[in-house]
């Protein structure tokens, strides 16, 4: 059930219609992308014994921005005790000349459970795209009864395919993404996960309840064809209809 409900400029929310008492929220970008200037704002919270999923309607995309200019994206999640979010937004891409500051912050209740990816596609490969000149700030930020469980943070200005291509950064990959799942499960689920992951991902559990993977891939295609399945492991063999359009 919706308790509270706002929303305001391009940035929309739509509800389809499930069969399950668990609501689906679909995040909805009208101007079709990000660019400098553009500020977007989120906050949701998943009240005590609730099941909430997020995604978005399509992938997101940071265009070109200019000089002094950045796109801002604040996202803030709030999970309550016995009550479980999945944040499941499809794949960023970053055009070239791009500025994108970006953060993300979940504040977990004691006994809450929470499942999070966020998937970046580093340009436009079918156009030939590179990136030769971009800004980004990314910052996720994971608390649990106030208490910091998981940061991760990317500061990045200039020649990121140079830097990525690096055989000791990504060696060339051109699309990586990074799952979060945050519940007293997540200890077992860290051995099938690692056997349906490729060379180039790993998988970690940095405390008994909060499980963390990685993954690199050569474009989105294939890092779709890892995240579908194990996105699907993690929550009880299902996922968006968006994803799956």
């Amino acid at each position: 059930m919706l308790d509270r409900f706002r929303q305001s400029g391009s940035f929309k929310c739509l509800f389809p219609r499930t069969i399950t008492p668990d609501l689906d929220a679909v995040l909805l970008n009208t101007a079709g992308g990000v660019t400098g200037g553009d500020s977007f704002r989120f906050s949701c919270k998943a009240a005590k014994c609730t099941a909430l999923t997020l995604t978005t309607q399509a992938c997101e995309r940071a265009y070109k921005a200019q000089p002094k200019e950045w796109g801002q994206i604040t996202n803030h999640l709030t999970v309550e005790d016995g009550a479980r979010l999945n944040w499941l937004p499809q794949e960023t891409i970053l055009y070239n000349g791009s500025a994108l500051d970006r953060r993300l912050r979940i504040d977990l209740a004691l006994d809450a459970e929470m499942l999070m990816v966020e998937p970046l596609v580093f340009g436009r490969v079918a156009m030939g795209e590179t990136l030769t000149d971009i800004r980004l700030r990314d910052r996720i930020e994971i608390r649990r009864e106030e208490t910091p469980v998981f940061l991760d943070a990317i500061r990045f200005s200039g020649d990121w395919h140079t830097h990525v291509s690096k055989p000791h950064i990504t060696n060339g990959a051109g699309a990586m993404a990074l799952i979060v799942l945050a519940s007293s499960s997540a200890e077992g689920h860290l051995k099938p996960v690692r056997a349906m992951l490729p060379d180039t991902a790993g998988a970690t559990v940095i405390r008994k309840d909060l499980l963390v993977i990685r993954i690199l891939a050569s474009n989105s295609f294939a890092l779709r064809r890892t995240l579908i399945p194990v996105l699907r492991r993690l929550n009880k063999d299902t996922l968006p209809r968006c994803w799956m359009l």
